[in-house]
């Protein structure tokens, strides 16, 4: 097997004998690149974001930022990055770095190289140029979701969206705008131990089962924003940690006639690009999961694996009658995501098996609402989170899906709110009397994010806003 390394900046650095845990942020600094910093160690700040280049949908390759503070550098192996020190340097500053400056986007500095990034990826974001302004594009059509995970506290944040808004197109000859017309790095596998831990990234999906198989106390790691947090906050080791992010079995996207299937590893970012508006709940839910940054490296699979309450992508696929499908050396299997969870981030998955991809029923309801309560409105945990979905024909509710995230031990339906929806007319009653019902659906505690009586009301009030926004004669 190839020694392990890393193309940082136009040149291989190998990987060397680092712990398997070592996350890429650890690992530029200690060669010297410290422009990318350590703010939260969680992906909520961006100061540590750096640019990777991984193979497009619009080109053969495109930049995209991710929290290096999260990501085994282990993982990198064999991949191409581009830190601030990559981008220009004092005499020869990046486009990005120069509208930073002139228009006072820094102040203390601690941030500037991951705004840096994050603008960066942006900048050479294909067709961003022709977007139309509105109130998440500029006139040069820069999104500023994609700065959604980058936290300042000195600038106020207008010089940084000036910033942006005043970036041209990439100049001729810039080598990173000319990098997208060729091939992305190919994920290769990767095997690396140290002490007591070890990282293994199969060459195929048969592999990954076999190894999983053999040893059912591996880590199985995909995005590792869920992973990366245990690592950096609780000290948490793997005796095995194996990387299935990159495996192609694992990154299909296919729409067929009845029904959408997306590849486990498809990272968050990737799965709405390849969506492309077939599913307006999702195009609900995507902008306000956690940051552009999380969705870069976030996979679908992940967020389900990890079988948590509050993740923002159960409720949603709940309200779709979403199924997964489960894979293991011994065959597949699909399963109702209703009938996935059986507790506190618990499941039916197996030891051995894997969630290979989520199936999404065709066509999706004509009524849908994603509504994700929250202390900050981005890059944020939900207190609650409940996604509608509801057909409506000839005035009266024939079908209702309603999945609740954060009011339970795992994310559940509100069977007895559908009941009390389906056959009824879709009316200010109707929902006002399924409010109710909505109201006492799960068992929400009290916690630091939100008291049980606020989740309750928020469940209760939800409904009455699909009603409020979604009248009957845009349904009927």
């Amino acid at each position: 097997m190839v020694a392990a390394k890393i193309h940082v900046n136009g040149r291989d650095i190998p990987l060397g004998d680092i712990p398997a845990h070592t996350t890429a942020l650890e690992w530029l600094r200690g060669i010297g690149l410290t422009g990318c910093k350590e703010g939260c160690g969680e992906g909520e700040c961006g100061a540590c974001s750096v640019l990777v280049a991984r193979a497009g949908v619009d080109t053969p390759t495109e930049w995209v930022a991710v929290n290096a503070c999260l990501l085994p550098a282990a993982g990198l192996d064999g991949q191409e990055v581009v830190t601030v020190e990559g981008l220009g340097d004092p005499d020869h500053l990046h486009p990005v770095q120069h509208e930073m400056a002139v228009r006072g986007g820094s102040q203390c500095g601690y941030c500037t190289p991951g705004f840096v990034c994050s603008m960066a990826a942006e900048f050479y974001r294909p067709g961003r140029e022709a977007d139309r302004p509105d109130a998440d594009h500029g006139p040069n059509g820069f999104d500023l979701h994609a700065l959604s995970g980058n936290l300042c506290r000195c600038t106020g944040y207008r010089p940084i969206r000036d910033a942006a808004y005043a970036l041209g197109a990439a100049p001729g000859g810039d080598p990173l705008a000319r990098r997208r017309d060729e091939p992305a790095p190919p994920p290769r596998p990767t095997r690396l131990r140290h002490g007591d831990g070890a990282f293994v990234r199969p060459a195929a999906l048969a592999d990954a089962l076999t190894l999983l198989r053999e040893h059912p106390e591996a880590t199985v790691v995909a995005g590792a924003t869920d992973w990366g947090v245990e690592v950096n906050l609780r000290g948490a080791r793997a005796v095995l940690a194996v990387a299935i992010d990159r495996l192609p079995e694992l990154r299909g996207f296919t729409v067929g006639p009845d029904h959408i299937e997306a590849g486990a590893a498809l990272t968050l970012t990737e799965f709405e690009r390849r969506l492309a508006g077939r599913v307006p709940l999702l195009d609900q839910l995507f902008p306000v999961f956690a940051s552009r940054l999380i969705r870069n490296s976030a996979t679908v699979g992940g967020n389900l694996g990890t079988g948590s309450p509050i993740g923002d992508c159960a409720p949603v696929l709940l309200a779709l009658d979403a199924t997964v499908l489960l894979t293991s050396a011994d065959g597949e299997r699909e399963v109702p995501l209703a009938d996935y969870f059986t507790g506190y981030r618990r499941s039916v998955r197996r030891p051995g098996e894997l969630i290979r991809a989520v199936r999404i029923p065709l066509p999706p309801a004509g009524l849908a609402a994603f509504h994700k309560i929250s202390k900050r409105r981005f890059d944020d945990i939900s207190s609650v989170a409940a996604a509608f979905a509801l057909d409506v024909v000839d005035g009266t509710v024939v079908r209702a899906r309603i999945g609740l995230g954060g009011v339970a031990a795992t994310p559940i339906r509100a069977r007895a709110t559908e009941a009390a929806l389906e056959g009824e007319p879709w009316s200010a009653a109707t929902a006002d009397a399924a409010a109710r019902v909505l109201r006492g659906e799960g068992t929400p505690l009290d916690d630091h994010r939100a008291s049980a009586a606020y989740r309750a009301a928020m469940l209760e009030q939800g409904l009455r806003k699909l009603w409020a926004d979604r009248p009957p004669e845009a349904t009927a």
